[in-house]
This record gives C-alpha cells, structure tokens and sequence, in this order.
C-alpha cells in the first residue's frame, strides 16, 4: 500500500474539497443538495473523511441521534452511512484504514461503539466487510438490511431497526411515490428518472421529502432511510434506478 493519506472535509473546507461523489457535477441540482444537506450537517457531528494521495474513496458517519437510517436507539453509538472505496484503490487496505477512522473517533469521544446498516443487494456497504473487522449482526429487515454494531461496551444497549417496514410502504397505496432526501447526491437523477417514467407510463407520481433524521425513522419503509420508490403500495427499490431500469421495473410489476 502506498503512503496513506486522509482528508478531513469540514464545513470550511467542503466547497474546495467536495464529497467524493458527483465531483464532476458541480453547480447540479444533485450536488448543490448534497452540499447543503452536509453543511446543516456538520453541526450535528456528522465526519466525513476522503483518501488523499489519488486515491479514490471516503467514508461518511454521524452520532446515532443524527443518523439518516431508520434505526433507533443508537445514541451511545456513531453511525456509519457510507464507505466506498473504488477502482484502483481497492485491494489495498483502505476500507480498514477508514474503519480505524471511524472506530478511534468513536472511541475518543465517549461513543459505545459503532453500527451500519449493510445490504446484500447494493448501494450500502457489504456486510463480509465489517465482519472481517469484528462487526456482529443484531437484527435483518426486509428485503436484504442487516444492522451491523462492534460494541466497545458489551453492556451498551443495542440498537434497532424502526420496523413497521409494511405499514410505512402502504401509507401511500396510489402511484409512483418516492422518498427521497439530499443525502445522496446520485439520488436527484433517480427521482427525475422516475417522474419522466411514470408520466410515461400514465401513473401518478409524488414526492415525499425527507428533511430530518427523525422523518427518516418516522417515514422510511426501508432501513436504507434516505430513497425509496414505491409503486401501489409495495416496495419496487431502495437505491438509484436510471431510467432504463425503471422503465423495465414499471412494466414488471405491470405483467
């Protein structure tokens, strides 16, 4: 592994040093989102950490009081929302250099440990990452979630997902409706993509925007908190779908 290098994004240096994410999509509606959903942030505790060096990679957490996850009861632990390290960058140890981050701000702070909400689909981190490091299961939703802690007090409580993952999806029973907020900034594209597909498609189209980590866990249908689509009641996908993929979700779910 080259010499390791790690940047501390703040909110005084997050306009010069950006999010790792849509980099190349400055002044987009995505980005700009972004930009704002960190800088409210910030002041919440919230820690984002990029590779330096040309290496490509970050990792984003957050006190569990904050955190844009729809789990509870996490007060005593940091969260983490993302970890990604791509490309060339892989296979070089710096997912457990992130982690360290993590985990020593954690510690330094007075936190009991650290939890994340993994998937065996995509877009969150893979679960076999944080169990080579000593993570544990503690509890799985539907339709693939699993929460993720490593106590550093075996007497600290543990965390829980919110549920009620039925009910919330059924609360809008009509259309195409998506839950979105500005934590993601590939998430804008998904929703544009959705309203073009569902006008297409002749189906009405809402937006539920999130706007706090407490709408997160009071409206979420899914753990992943931040994105949802649901069509007619039931959950069509978590994470980003261009605009080719929903078209075939659409005419899926229509068979």
């Amino acid at each position: 592994m080259t010499q390791f290098e790690i940047i501390p994004v703040t909110a005084e240096n997050v306009t010069e040093k950006g999010f790792f994410c849509k980099m190349s999509a400055r002044g987009k509606p995505g980005y700009e989102q972004k930009l704002a959903w960190l800088k409210e942030r910030f002041a919440e505790g919230l820690q984002l950490r990029l590779l330096g060096g040309g290496e490509r990679g970050f990792v984003e957490f957050i006190p569990g009081a904050h955190a844009w996850r729809a789990i509870e009861n996490a007060e005593d632990y940091l969260v983490i929302h993302c970890l990604w390290v791509v490309g060339r960058s892989k296979g070089k140890g710096y997912s457990t250099l992130l982690l360290d981050e993590v985990q020593n701000h954690a510690r330094q702070y007075g936190f009991k440990g650290v939890a994340a909400v993994t998937s065996s689909g995509n877009w969150l981190i893979d679960a076999k990452i944080l169990e080579h490091h000593g993570y544990e299961k503690i509890a799985s939703a539907p339709p693939g979630f699993d929460l993720m802690v490593l106590k550093f007090d075996s007497a600290a409580a543990d965390p829980r997902f919110c549920g009620c993952w039925e009910e919330k999806t059924k609360a809008r029973p009509d259309g195409l409706i998506i839950y979105r907020s500005g934590q993601c900034p590939y998430l804008d594209d998904s929703v544009n993509a959705a309203r073009d597909c569902a006008a297409a498609a002749g189906i009405a189209f809402d937006e539920v925007v999130l706007n706090s980590a407490e709408d997160v866990r009071r409206f979420s249908p899914t753990p992943y908190g931040v994105f949802a689509m649901v069509l007619n009641g039931k959950l069509l996908s978590y994470h980003y779908l261009g605009t080719k993929q929903l078209a075939a979700a659409l005419e899926k779910h229509a068979e």
